[in-house]
């Protein structure tokens, strides 16, 4: 196994490596009834709010035009009603990631995809949870906070939430406990410009993130809204700021992560499974070793 993942892996068993998942984390995850993969990247999630059909070739070119797109023909009401169509009431089988996660008692995951398959593996586990919201009145925040006691979200407040819990933070929305998404152009603007400010990260994430490193999971950064937001989550990161797992990145994915102190890795998220498995079966033959 290569030494860069022994070192991924022994981060991630001591704590000081924080997951970042992307799209192609989901790889794998379908519909057991119809077989249909999980809409996880920009062009299947614009395919699925409509209906199946291609938009037009200036809105395919990222998801937040497309659903800024229906949000001003069919309001917001509607893009909410297609994301929730597609991840709360469709019944999308397990991932082998989200449970290898969700049994490592990992302190912090960042989860960038709108699913429930984190929180579903999770379950079993009281967790806090951050979900991040745009364009809402009375608060100066850009994010809602739950307490989950194991079957139950409870809305918390930032000063009662138990820092013991591990925390998963889904920047970008998820249905459940209630469905809030950072979708179009409009959400990004003003969840990008809070979360420059701060505002849109919990006072205890700020001090929980400070030194950690990342591992970037199925993460693409060819579009400016990823990388916007991945550059302010792992603000205060460690050095080196972690990991990057891009098979065949590009030349600007390759200039952004050397920017941001990332490691490049030409592999995908079955390359970190087996891995995983490997360092499993070595540490096993260690102990019996011993």
């Amino acid at each position: 196994m290569h030494s860069r993942f022994e070192s991924i892996l022994s981060g991630l068993a001591e704590g000081t490596v924080v997951p970042y998942l992307g799209a192609g984390a989901l790889a794998g995850v379908v519909n057991p009834q119809s077989g249909q993969p999980i809409p996880a990247d920009s062009e299947s999630l614009i395919l699925a709010i409509n209906e199946g059909r291609p938009m037009a070739p200036k809105l395919m070119y990222e998801f937040s035009r497309a659903a800024m797109n229906i949000e001003l023909k069919r309001g917001r009401s509607a893009l909410t009603r297609l994301l929730d169509a597609t991840y709360r009431d469709t019944a999308w089988s397990a991932s082998a990631l989200h449970t290898w996660l969700a049994g490592r008692n990992l302190p912090y995951v960042v989860d960038s995809n709108r699913d429930t398959l984190l929180q579903s593996a999770y379950a079993g586990t009281p967790h806090t949870l951050v979900v991040g919201v745009a364009r809402i009145a009375g608060t100066a925040y850009r994010f809602r906070l739950y307490q989950y006691d194991g079957s139950t979200y409870t809305p918390v407040e930032q000063e009662a939430v138990d820092t013991s819990l591990p925390v998963l933070f889904k920047p970008l929305g998820t249905p459940l406990p209630e469905s809030d998404y950072i979708a179009s152009d409009a959400d990004f603007v003003d969840y990008v410009t809070e979360l420059m400010g701060g505002f849109a990260i919990p006072s205890f994430i700020k001090r929980l993130r400070q030194g950690r490193q990342y591992l970037l999971l199925g993460l693409r950064l060819t579009r400016d809204t990823e990388r916007m937001v991945l550059a302010d989550i792992v603000f205060g990161a460690g050095q080196p700021s972690g990991w990057a797992l891009i098979p065949n990145a590009t030349d600007k994915e390759k200039r952004f992560l050397a920017k941001r102190g990332f490691e490049w890795m030409d592999a995908d998220v079955s390359d970190f499974l087996a891995a995983a498995e490997a360092w499993k079966s070595e540490g096993v033959v260690r102990a019996e070793a011993a």
